[in-house]
């Protein structure tokens, strides 16, 4: 069984749309953070190859599920086929005083603000129109699978009650989106 968690008063659920950008904001935040800064990125285990452009673990369906019924992952859920885990050390974490960030799902919020009723739910926003450039530029989806995308991107997604919501736009330089992430990491370390 695992630990009762911390409320997640310093953990920040980070959501966006697919190709929103959030891999290369939580790349270019680490290289603002000062060295005695307690602000973790935490990987995530995904059922499918990540490449280098994201901070993930791949792991087999079996290993997963492995995982899964040993307890190891605070928070996980399914999407597109695959499976998404983030690690029980978040818990470790966040009790020893660290800010924490997740990538994690706009469909799962509630999820992660069930077990982490504290939690502050940062939304990464794109134009649609760059969304689609970006998708297109990765590569890794079919132009139905983009167009499937860019639909899920504009539909409202649930927030649960009391939940802290804050957008941060990624629709100019990616540096200035991560300077406002880590300010408002910053400002978990500081409350």
């Amino acid at each position: 069984m695992n630990p009762v968690p911390a409320d997640g008063a310093r953990l920040i659920y980070l959501m966006g749309a697919s190709g929103s950008g959030k891999d290369t904001l939580l790349r270019l935040m680490r290289t603002r953070l000062r060295g005695d800064e307690p602000v973790l990125v935490a990987h995530r285990y995904i059922t499918r190859d990540s490449g280098d452009s994201e901070d993930a673990l791949r792991l087999t369906p079996e290993d997963f599920a492995r995982r899964a019924a040993l307890g190891c992952f605070a928070l996980r859920w399914a999407s597109h086929g695959l499976h998404y885990g983030i690690g029980i050390e978040i818990d470790a974490w966040l009790g020893g005083g660290a800010a924490v960030i997740i990538n994690g799902s706009r469909a799962h919020l509630e999820q992660a603000h069930a077990r982490y009723p504290a939690l502050t739910a940062v939304e990464v926003s794109v134009d649609p129109a760059l969304l689609a450039l970006r998708l297109a530029g990765r590569g890794r989806e079919s132009a139905t699978q983009i167009s499937e995308r860019l639909a899920r991107a504009t539909q409202a997604f649930p927030v649960p009650e009391r939940c802290r919501l804050m957008r941060v736009s990624n629709n100019e330089a990616p540096e200035t989106a991560a300077a406002a992430l880590l300010d408002i990491a910053r400002g978990k370390l500081a409350a």
